[in-house]
């Protein structure tokens, strides 16, 4: 049987002006992705948009928090992922906004990850 959730398909409904969000499980939570990559997830029935440095300080303005974990070995950590302002997860229009904060740091993050690196595995050896 496919796992649903109530909140999910609320966010799916209000992205669909966005076009082609698809939502998968993961970790017993969800990520939303457009454009096979992932720019926001739902943990505990709570929606995180990825930020990155470009992103980041509106969300931080805002008091909008980090999606926060603890280890197994007890390290508390923090990912990429930011709340949303809570008006926007009743408005398509506010929530599409915050997504697209969230698609575009996507994009950029998955730009940086395919720029070519120098290493040393790289270099022949003679």
């Amino acid at each position: 049987m496919a796992r649903t959730s109530e909140f999910v398909n609320h966010l799916l409904d209000l992205l669909a002006p966005l076009g082609g969000v698809t939502a998968r499980g993961m970790f017993g939570g969800w990520g939303l992705h457009r454009d096979g990559r992932m720019f926001a997830l739902v943990a505990f029935d709570t929606l995180y948009v990825k930020v990155d440095d470009a992103s980041r300080p509106e969300f931080a303005a805002l008091g909008l928090e980090p999606f926060r974990y603890k280890t197994k070995g007890g390290t508390n950590t923090i990912m990429s992922y930011h709340t949303v302002p809570a008006d926007a997860l009743d408005s398509a229009e506010l929530l599409c906004e915050w997504a697209q904060k969230g698609i575009e740091a996507a994009a950029r993050a998955a730009s940086e990850n395919t720029r070519p690196r120098s290493s040393k595995a790289s270099r022949r050896s003679r």
